[in-house]
């Protein structure tokens, strides 16, 4: 039944009960959460290690399975495990007796999602499993059941509400179940040492794949960099800065190494100067700019666009200039 308590207020009125039934689903579903937690902290860390070392030592793939609510789960946990270096794809309970058990072979492990653990559709699976000593693990709540005892390793999920109020529609429980997903790909991430770069092979599209791409992908380079010498008299630098439209200019001496640039920032911080536009650049500009190499991801270079408050970075390759980066860039490409 609905909650009878009184609808919270604030300064501008009651709580909507559309945002109380939320707050009521949100703590419901943490609160699972929590009870997964403190399960792995119990018993249950010792079966998720073994189950994490199963996978990490199969010469095959993960293949994770479930029907209705933990099917969609399993899927989503097999694309979670694939996308961080865990070879792993979903095979549907029910189709898996009408020629999908031809996807899993002997080298495999197999994830199966039941909640009750007493699916009948999850019977060809686990009799093709124990045919071929194929190594199951259960995700059940109930270790008892027929999933359980037929499963190598059973991780038994700790029983938990559902967020409906009939304690019937499935919330809670597949909360629990890609959490423990997500905690199983992650351990195995960790445990591989599975790095950003190896990251980026499997998530070249979307902004993921802009923000593993590098810093060469987006500097500016050649004519396109706004550069001066050391001595250059302020006025020529101002042009330069307006041509390149970057609001900066690099200051650069005779081995093209980055000594100093010259931002809107500078400018306006030395306009009361009366000699402004005739000195040196050597004058106004601010000395050892930062700089990064076309190398370093592009995630990285957000990083330290975020960590200095500024919108341009020197590139520089043996000390020497070659490109500049800019925010405005990065937000065009869906970077930042």
């Amino acid at each position: 039944m609905p909650s009878s308590k009184p609808l919270m207020t604030s300064s501008s009125g009651p709580t909507p009960a559309s945002v109380e039934s939320a707050l009521r689903t949100l703590e419901t579903e943490s609160g699972g959460i929590n009870a997964l937690a403190a399960a792995l902290r119990g018993p249950l860390g010792e079966t998720f290690a073994k189950a994490v070392d199963l996978i990490r030592n199969a010469k095959g793939r993960v293949i994770v399975t479930g029907l209705g609510k933990s099917g969609h789960m399993a899927r989503k946990i097999a694309a979670t495990l694939a996308s961080t270096g865990t070879p792993a794809f979903f095979v549907h309970t029910a189709e898996a007796a009408h020629g999908d058990l031809g996807m899993i072979t002997t080298d495999d492990v197999i994830m199966a999602l039941s909640w009750s653990g007493e699916q009948p559709e999850m019977k060809t699976l686990v009799n093709y499993s124990a045919r071929f000593a194929i190594p199951m693990i259960a995700v059940t709540s109930n270790a008892a059941s027929s999933l359980g005892q037929a499963a190598d390793l059973v991780i038994e999920l700790p029983k938990a509400r559902e967020a409906c109020p009939h304690n019937l529609a499935p919330t809670t429980s597949t909360m629990m179940q890609v959490a423990i997903g997500d905690a199983i790909a992650i351990a195995l991430l960790e445990g591989r040492g599975f790095t950003a770069l190896e990251f980026a092979h499997f998530h070249p599209g979307g902004k993921l794949g802009a923000m593993l791409k590098f810093v060469r992908d987006y500097m500016r380079t050649g004519a396109e960099i706004p550069v001066k010498p050391l001595g250059t008299k302020m006025s020529d630098a101002v042009v330069e800065m307006s041509a390149k439209g970057l609001g900066c200019v690099c200051i650069v001496n005779e081995a093209n190494e980055a000594v100093g640039i010259i931002t809107d920032g500078d400018l306006r911080r030395h306009m009361r100067r009366p000699d402004l536009l005739t000195a040196t650049v050597d004058a106004i500009m601010t000395r050892q700019p930062k700089s990064v190499p076309p190398s370093m991801l592009a995630t990285e270079m957000i990083e330290v666009l975020n960590a200095r408050k500024i919108t341009t970075l020197v590139v520089t390759d043996a000390d020497k200039v070659v490109g500049i980066v800019h925010l405005h860039d990065l937000l065009r490409a869906g970077v930042a």
